[in-house]
């Protein structure tokens, strides 16, 4: 029999007279990933902070290798070898990598002083097997979201834990990093860890997970063999109805060209990109990590320093050099870090839906309260944002309720072009296909939809055209017609 490494019977948690968590059950075997599934407020996220310590259960029982435990602290379930990956980042940006990955447990040399050598040797040992190439010594604040999630991932694999949670470790990751993950999850199951993995790309789960287990509104739904379930049976069960289609796309483009991109630089690395898109087409950016696709989309909203090239909205050609110039000419930028740079977090989600139209949601210097609550009303309704109130804090909503905020706060300033960086990272099957049907939605209408996305099922979903990116070029066009994953991937690698 394999040895059962952790066990979790009918854990319960509420908050304010609200059931979080009604009844979360988990088996993890060792030498197993273990797919953790369910939408946007299924009770996941709550269940593993319990797990980890971070907050406590009202009611049930945990066992981590049959032995009953109760952790009132992250590090009790440190030392009772789980760690986690987790969904958030929170890195201390003006410390190195290293001193990051062992934050509170440095080594010490002689006289208390830390022994930054060793360190940093150890640090990079972990980097070297997991086949990052990131530097030991290189600060936080200078990595991309990607690097940021492959220095967590190393971080937490250093506990040498028994049990490691995933919780949505590829969500900033390229393809070719998701595949460094993938090699090092199957270095894992040899050695005999447990994986608990959480993610919403479906391809994922079915590629690496041995097993699953479903949570919808805070309960236990279902477990079983992957092999044993087909997609569209573990779609149903997360979603709790049957779902004909993941993808929405009605569109049609039009032969008339709305933006066009001649000899673009960017930064250092985006040398003499050219491409152009159209009325009602939706057309995406490809490439792996690196490859300058967001940085692209910065310096079409002026957000980084004009360093060549020409831009040609509607006909005629531009000087782009803030966002409010961007947004003044029909431009939104929905980035890849919501939280990061999407969303005010200790605002409420009235405010951040309003916060790019300041302007003309104010009488004088003062905000207009009745202008503004009802235009958040608008967009709560257009998007279905579940929320009690426009008044409660946008860091309680679940990740696609965050999403639809922040495309709230965008469709509020009736833009002509959307630029959409990763638009439906961490979220659900079922918030994917609204954002999926906004996307064809605003297209079908006349507006112009760019994407950036590193899910290749996305891109073959729903892109009308891809330009592929590859260190910093562009490296091919695609149709419809021509799309392939096998054509994509060797166009980017």
């Amino acid at each position: 029999m394999t040895q059962t490494l952790l066990e979790v019977m009918g854990l319960k948690k509420h908050f304010g007279g609200v059931a979080a968590l009604s009844d979360g059950r988990f088996t993890l075997k060792a030498g197993s990933v273990h797919a953790l599934c369910g939408g946007n407020g299924a009770g996941k996220s709550t269940f593993l902070t319990i797990v980890m310590g971070i907050q406590q259960r009202d009611a049930g029982v945990i066992k981590v290798q049959g032995k009953e435990v109760a952790f009132d602290k992250p590090s009790d379930a440190l030392a009772a070898g789980i760690s986690i990956i987790e969904q958030e980042l929170s890195p201390v940006p003006a410390m190195t990598v290293a001193e990051n990955m062992f934050l509170g447990r440095e080594p010490v040399a002689a006289f208390g002083r830390v022994d930054f050598a060793t360190m940093n040797n150890n640090a990079q040992a972990i980097l070297d097997e997991l086949q990052f190439d990131i530097s030991p010594k290189s600060l936080m604040m200078d990595l991309t979201v990607a690097e940021l999630q492959l220095v967590e991932i190393a971080k937490s694999l250093s506990y040498d834990a028994e049990v490691i949670i995933m919780d949505e470790p590829t969500s900033a990751l390229g393809g070719a990093e998701v595949d460094q993950l993938f090699t090092a999850i199957e270095r894992l199951k040899a050695a005999g860890k447990g994986i608990i993995y959480v993610s919403h790309r479906l391809s994922e789960i079915f590629e690496i997970a041995d097993s699953y287990t479903v949570f919808r509104d805070g309960c236990f739904v279902g477990e079983g063999a992957i092999a044993d379930v087909s997609r569209q049976d573990l779609i149903q069960m997360i979603v709790g109805r049957p779902m004909t289609e993941e993808f929405v796309k009605e569109n049609t483009p039009t032969d008339e060209v709305t933006l066009t991109v001649n000899g673009l630089n960017a930064k250092d690395w985006v040398k003499d990109v050219s491409f152009n898109v159209h009325r009602g087409e939706i057309v995406a950016l490809y490439g792996l990590m690196g490859s300058g696709r967001s940085e692209i989309f910065e310096r079409l909203f002026g957000l980084s320093e004009d360093k060549g090239g020409e831009i040609t909205l509607f006909g005629e050609t531009v000087r782009i050099n803030s966002p409010s110039e961007a947004i003044a000419k029909g431009l939104a930028f929905v980035t890849e870090d919501r939280k990061g740079s999407g969303l005010v977090l200790s605002g409420d989600v009235r405010s951040n839906i309003c916060l790019a139209q300041l302007d003309l949601l104010s009488t004088g210097p003062a905000m207009n309260s009745y202008r503004e609550a009802a235009a958040a009303s608008r967009m709560i309704d257009m998007f279905k944002i579940k929320t009690a109130s426009d008044r409660l804090p946008v860091s309680g909503l679940s990740g696609g309720n965050q999403q639809k905020v922040v495309l709230g706060k965008w469709f509020l300033t009736a833009p002509k072009v959307l630029l959409l960086d990763e638009p439906t990272r961490g979220v659900d099957v079922g918030a994917k296909r609204e954002i999926y049907r906004v996307m064809s939605n605003f297209a079908q209408s006349g507006g112009t939809v760019v994407m950036i996305s590193s899910e290749t099922d996305e891109v073959l979903g729903m892109a009308d055209r891809v330009v592929v990116m590859r260190d910093g070029r562009v490296s091919g066009e695609l149709v419809r017609s021509e799309l392939k994953a096998e054509t994509l991937l060797h166009l980017a690698a």
